[in-house]
Protein backbone atom coordinates (compact mmCIF):
# COMPACT_ATOMS: atom_id res chain seq x y z
CA UNK A 1 0.00 0.00 0.00
CA UNK A 2 3.22 2.02 0.84
CA UNK A 3 4.55 1.57 -2.90
CA UNK A 4 1.56 2.26 -4.42
CA UNK A 5 0.62 5.55 -2.42
CA UNK A 6 4.47 6.79 -3.39
CA UNK A 7 3.86 5.43 -6.62
CA UNK A 8 0.58 7.90 -6.90
CA UNK A 9 2.27 10.68 -5.40
CA UNK A 10 5.41 10.47 -7.91
CA UNK A 11 3.19 10.05 -11.28
CA UNK A 12 1.27 13.31 -9.94
CA UNK A 13 4.25 15.70 -8.77
CA UNK A 14 5.50 14.44 -12.62
CA UNK A 15 2.05 15.45 -14.08
CA UNK A 16 1.75 18.95 -12.13
CA UNK A 17 5.50 19.42 -13.39
CA UNK A 18 4.91 18.68 -17.01
CA UNK A 19 1.69 20.97 -16.61
CA UNK A 20 3.85 23.60 -15.19
CA UNK A 21 6.28 23.51 -18.31
CA UNK A 22 3.05 23.59 -21.01
CA UNK A 23 2.31 26.82 -18.88
CA UNK A 24 5.02 28.65 -19.18
CA UNK A 25 5.17 27.10 -23.07
CA UNK A 26 1.57 28.94 -23.18
CA UNK A 27 2.70 31.97 -21.31
CA UNK A 28 5.72 32.38 -23.24
CA UNK A 29 3.75 33.04 -26.71
CA UNK A 30 1.32 34.43 -24.88
CA UNK A 31 4.08 37.57 -23.72
CA UNK A 32 5.88 37.37 -27.54
CA UNK A 33 2.08 38.08 -28.76
CA UNK A 34 1.83 41.15 -26.22
CA UNK A 35 5.28 42.54 -26.76
CA UNK A 36 4.32 42.85 -30.63
CA UNK A 37 1.33 44.81 -29.96
CA UNK A 38 2.91 47.11 -27.28
CA UNK A 39 4.50 48.81 -30.57
CA UNK A 40 7.91 49.85 -28.86
CA UNK A 41 10.44 51.22 -30.25
CA UNK A 42 12.84 48.50 -31.62
CA UNK A 43 15.37 48.60 -29.24
CA UNK A 44 13.71 48.71 -25.98
CA UNK A 45 11.33 46.03 -27.70
CA UNK A 46 15.03 43.75 -27.49
CA UNK A 47 15.66 44.69 -24.11
CA UNK A 48 12.27 43.82 -23.35
CA UNK A 49 12.35 40.33 -24.99
CA UNK A 50 15.84 40.34 -23.67
CA UNK A 51 14.82 40.46 -20.34
CA UNK A 52 11.89 38.00 -20.58
CA UNK A 53 13.96 35.16 -21.77
CA UNK A 54 16.06 35.07 -18.83
CA UNK A 55 13.39 35.46 -16.74
CA UNK A 56 11.84 32.25 -18.42
CA UNK A 57 15.46 31.05 -17.69
CA UNK A 58 14.97 31.28 -14.10
CA UNK A 59 11.25 30.12 -14.21
CA UNK A 60 12.47 26.80 -16.43
CA UNK A 61 15.15 25.70 -13.40
CA UNK A 62 12.99 25.92 -10.95
CA UNK A 63 10.21 23.33 -12.20
CA UNK A 64 12.48 20.26 -11.34
CA UNK A 65 11.62 21.04 -7.62
CA UNK A 66 8.11 19.97 -8.35
CA UNK A 67 9.76 16.60 -8.45
CA UNK A 68 12.67 16.13 -6.31
CA UNK A 69 13.02 18.29 -2.96
CA UNK A 70 17.01 17.89 -3.29
CA UNK A 71 19.25 17.34 -5.21
CA UNK A 72 23.12 16.23 -4.91
CA UNK A 73 25.76 18.83 -3.30
CA UNK A 74 28.23 18.04 -5.86
CA UNK A 75 25.67 18.71 -8.49
CA UNK A 76 24.29 22.03 -7.36
CA UNK A 77 28.17 23.12 -6.48
CA UNK A 78 28.91 22.21 -10.53
CA UNK A 79 26.19 24.09 -11.62
CA UNK A 80 26.80 27.16 -9.54
CA UNK A 81 30.45 27.00 -11.02
CA UNK A 82 28.83 26.73 -14.76
CA UNK A 83 26.78 29.85 -14.23
CA UNK A 84 29.82 32.19 -12.42
CA UNK A 85 31.74 30.85 -15.78
CA UNK A 86 29.23 32.45 -17.58
CA UNK A 87 28.63 35.44 -15.73
CA UNK A 88 32.39 36.27 -15.82
CA UNK A 89 32.62 35.83 -19.66
CA UNK A 90 29.47 37.71 -20.20
CA UNK A 91 31.50 40.67 -17.79
CA UNK A 92 34.15 40.36 -19.95
CA UNK A 93 33.32 39.76 -23.77
CA UNK A 94 29.87 41.50 -23.64
CA UNK A 95 30.17 44.57 -21.13
CA UNK A 96 33.84 45.23 -20.53
CA UNK A 97 34.74 44.96 -24.07
CA UNK A 98 32.08 46.53 -26.01
CA UNK A 99 32.10 49.44 -23.21
CA UNK A 100 35.54 50.15 -24.15
CA UNK A 101 34.54 50.23 -28.21
CA UNK A 102 31.67 52.53 -27.08
CA UNK A 103 33.91 55.11 -25.25
CA UNK A 104 36.65 55.25 -27.90
CA UNK A 105 33.54 55.60 -30.56
CA UNK A 106 32.45 58.90 -28.75
CA UNK A 107 36.34 60.05 -29.28
CA UNK A 108 38.05 59.00 -25.74
CA UNK A 109 41.59 57.80 -25.74
CA UNK A 110 42.14 54.47 -25.24
CA UNK A 111 43.25 55.45 -22.12
CA UNK A 112 40.41 57.79 -21.09
CA UNK A 113 38.05 54.71 -22.45
CA UNK A 114 39.80 52.19 -20.46
CA UNK A 115 39.84 55.14 -17.35
CA UNK A 116 36.11 55.44 -17.69
CA UNK A 117 35.21 52.13 -17.87
CA UNK A 118 37.04 50.92 -15.09
CA UNK A 119 35.40 54.17 -13.20
CA UNK A 120 31.74 52.59 -14.13
CA UNK A 121 33.29 49.26 -12.76
CA UNK A 122 34.13 50.24 -9.51
CA UNK A 123 30.92 52.42 -9.04
CA UNK A 124 28.48 49.58 -10.15
CA UNK A 125 29.95 47.20 -7.90
CA UNK A 126 30.19 49.52 -4.38
CA UNK A 127 26.49 50.17 -5.49
CA UNK A 128 25.54 46.34 -5.43
CA UNK A 129 27.68 45.95 -2.11
CA UNK A 130 25.61 48.55 -0.25
CA UNK A 131 22.46 46.77 -1.48
CA UNK A 132 23.93 43.84 -0.62
CA UNK A 133 24.76 44.76 2.77
CA UNK A 134 21.19 45.82 3.16
CA UNK A 135 19.38 42.92 1.85
CA UNK A 136 21.24 40.29 1.50
CA UNK A 137 23.84 38.75 4.58
CA UNK A 138 21.82 35.10 5.00
CA UNK A 139 23.33 32.20 3.78
CA UNK A 140 21.23 29.00 2.63
CA UNK A 141 22.48 27.14 6.12
CA UNK A 142 20.21 29.80 7.92
CA UNK A 143 16.86 28.90 6.20
CA UNK A 144 16.99 25.12 7.39
CA UNK A 145 14.94 25.12 9.95
CA UNK A 146 14.55 22.02 12.69
CA UNK A 147 11.36 19.82 13.13
CA UNK A 148 9.76 21.66 15.40
CA UNK A 149 10.40 25.30 13.64
CA UNK A 150 10.75 24.49 9.65
CA UNK A 151 10.65 27.62 8.48
CA UNK A 152 11.60 30.89 9.49
CA UNK A 153 9.46 33.44 7.15
CA UNK A 154 11.36 36.63 7.53
CA UNK A 155 14.90 34.58 6.67
CA UNK A 156 13.21 32.97 3.90
CA UNK A 157 11.84 36.86 2.53
CA UNK A 158 15.43 38.20 3.13
CA UNK A 159 16.78 35.82 1.07
CA UNK A 160 14.22 35.89 -1.62
CA UNK A 161 15.15 39.94 -2.09
CA UNK A 162 18.79 38.67 -2.12
CA UNK A 163 18.38 36.95 -5.13
CA UNK A 164 15.78 39.42 -6.35
CA UNK A 165 19.04 41.78 -5.69
CA UNK A 166 21.08 40.12 -7.77
CA UNK A 167 19.20 39.25 -10.64
CA UNK A 168 19.00 43.20 -10.75
CA UNK A 169 22.76 43.84 -12.68
CA UNK A 170 21.59 40.84 -15.19
CA UNK A 171 18.58 42.99 -16.06
CA UNK A 172 20.58 46.37 -16.89
CA UNK A 173 23.50 44.30 -18.72
CA UNK A 174 20.71 43.48 -20.77
CA UNK A 175 19.01 46.62 -21.08
CA UNK A 176 21.91 48.56 -21.15
CA UNK A 177 23.36 46.12 -24.25
CA UNK A 178 20.31 46.48 -26.42
CA UNK A 179 19.28 49.89 -26.06
CA UNK A 180 22.65 50.97 -27.41
CA UNK A 181 22.63 48.66 -29.88
CA UNK A 182 25.91 46.16 -29.16
CA UNK A 183 25.90 43.49 -31.60
CA UNK A 184 25.96 40.71 -29.21
CA UNK A 185 23.08 42.24 -27.19
CA UNK A 186 21.23 38.67 -28.42
CA UNK A 187 23.75 36.34 -26.96
CA UNK A 188 23.79 38.33 -23.83
CA UNK A 189 20.98 37.69 -23.22
CA UNK A 190 21.08 34.00 -23.64
CA UNK A 191 24.17 33.42 -21.66
CA UNK A 192 22.17 35.01 -18.86
CA UNK A 193 19.54 33.20 -19.27
CA UNK A 194 21.35 29.71 -19.73
CA UNK A 195 22.73 30.34 -16.18
CA UNK A 196 19.76 31.64 -14.92
CA UNK A 197 18.60 27.79 -15.53
CA UNK A 198 20.78 26.59 -12.60
CA UNK A 199 20.31 29.39 -10.42
CA UNK A 200 16.20 29.64 -10.52
CA UNK A 201 16.46 25.51 -9.26
CA UNK A 202 18.70 26.54 -6.82
CA UNK A 203 16.79 28.61 -4.97
CA UNK A 204 13.35 26.81 -5.15
CA UNK A 205 15.00 23.86 -3.91
CA UNK A 206 16.68 26.01 -1.03
CA UNK A 207 13.18 27.07 -0.15
CA UNK A 208 11.83 23.25 -0.96
CA UNK A 209 14.62 22.35 2.04
CA UNK A 210 13.69 24.79 4.20
CA UNK A 211 10.41 23.46 4.75
CA UNK A 212 8.26 25.41 2.23
CA UNK A 213 5.65 23.71 -0.11
CA UNK A 214 6.92 22.47 -3.47
CA UNK A 215 4.05 25.01 -5.38
CA UNK A 216 5.25 28.13 -2.78
CA UNK A 217 8.94 26.93 -3.45
CA UNK A 218 8.30 26.83 -7.41
CA UNK A 219 6.51 29.94 -8.12
CA UNK A 220 9.16 32.63 -6.16
CA UNK A 221 11.94 30.62 -7.61
CA UNK A 222 10.24 31.40 -10.95
CA UNK A 223 9.05 34.83 -9.84
CA UNK A 224 12.70 35.73 -8.82
CA UNK A 225 13.27 36.69 -12.51
CA UNK A 226 10.40 38.68 -12.86
CA UNK A 227 13.20 41.73 -12.48
CA UNK A 228 15.06 41.27 -15.12
CA UNK A 229 12.74 42.76 -17.64
CA UNK A 230 11.84 45.87 -15.76
CA UNK A 231 15.20 46.95 -15.44
CA UNK A 232 16.22 45.82 -18.81
CA UNK A 233 13.18 47.86 -20.28
CA UNK A 234 14.39 51.06 -17.88
CA UNK A 235 18.05 50.80 -18.77
CA UNK A 236 17.39 50.51 -21.99
CA UNK A 237 15.31 53.59 -22.05
CA UNK A 238 18.31 55.58 -19.93
CA UNK A 239 20.96 54.56 -22.44
CA UNK A 240 18.90 55.81 -25.39
CA UNK A 241 18.69 59.29 -24.07
CA UNK A 242 22.53 60.04 -23.73
CA UNK A 243 25.32 58.73 -25.62
CA UNK A 244 27.39 59.15 -23.19
CA UNK A 245 25.29 56.81 -20.47
CA UNK A 246 26.05 53.39 -22.94
CA UNK A 247 29.84 52.99 -21.95
CA UNK A 248 29.37 54.03 -18.62
CA UNK A 249 25.74 51.57 -18.61
CA UNK A 250 27.88 48.65 -19.74
CA UNK A 251 30.26 49.00 -17.47
CA UNK A 252 28.22 49.97 -14.12
CA UNK A 253 26.23 46.58 -15.52
CA UNK A 254 29.80 44.55 -15.54
CA UNK A 255 31.11 45.89 -11.65
CA UNK A 256 27.62 44.83 -10.52
CA UNK A 257 28.15 41.46 -12.19
CA UNK A 258 31.78 40.57 -11.41
CA UNK A 259 30.37 41.49 -7.60
CA UNK A 260 27.67 39.31 -7.33
CA UNK A 261 30.17 36.51 -9.10
CA UNK A 262 32.79 36.84 -6.66
CA UNK A 263 31.42 37.89 -3.60
CA UNK A 264 28.43 35.04 -3.81
CA UNK A 265 28.23 32.74 -6.21
CA UNK A 266 31.52 31.47 -6.76
CA UNK A 267 32.40 31.10 -2.64
CA UNK A 268 29.06 29.48 -2.35
CA UNK A 269 29.80 26.81 -5.31
CA UNK A 270 33.42 25.85 -3.04
CA UNK A 271 32.01 26.30 0.44
CA UNK A 272 30.71 22.24 0.83
CA UNK A 273 34.20 20.70 -0.48
CA UNK A 274 33.15 20.20 -4.19
CA UNK A 275 35.65 22.94 -5.63
CA UNK A 276 37.51 20.80 -8.39
CA UNK A 277 34.01 20.22 -10.10
CA UNK A 278 32.89 23.86 -9.51
CA UNK A 279 35.72 24.91 -11.20
CA UNK A 280 35.51 22.10 -14.07
CA UNK A 281 31.60 23.92 -14.30
CA UNK A 282 32.90 27.32 -14.35
CA UNK A 283 35.97 26.89 -17.17
CA UNK A 284 32.78 25.53 -19.34
CA UNK A 285 30.11 28.03 -18.41
CA UNK A 286 33.15 30.59 -19.47
CA UNK A 287 34.02 28.96 -22.54
CA UNK A 288 30.51 28.30 -23.58
CA UNK A 289 29.34 31.74 -23.37
CA UNK A 290 32.90 33.01 -24.71
CA UNK A 291 31.69 31.17 -28.09
CA UNK A 292 28.90 32.27 -28.11
CA UNK A 293 29.92 35.87 -27.68
CA UNK A 294 32.55 35.72 -30.06
CA UNK A 295 32.23 33.18 -32.42
CA UNK A 296 27.99 33.42 -32.98
CA UNK A 297 27.40 37.00 -32.22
Amino acid sequence: MGTETLASSSGRMFRFALGSLLLLAGMTLLVAQGLEWLNLEPRLLRALQGGAICALGTALGAVPVLVIRRMPQAVSDTLLGFGAGVMLAATAFSLVVPGIAAAESLGLSPWAASGLVSFGIMLGAFGLFLVDRKVSGVSPDMLVGTAEHPVVAPRIWLFVFAIIAHNIPEGMAVGVSAGGGVADADSLAMGIALQDVPEGLVIALVLAGAGMSRGKAFLIGAASGLVEPVFALLCAWLVSLAELLLPLGLALAAGAMLLVVTHEVIPESRRNGHDKLASLGLCIGFCLMMVMDTALA
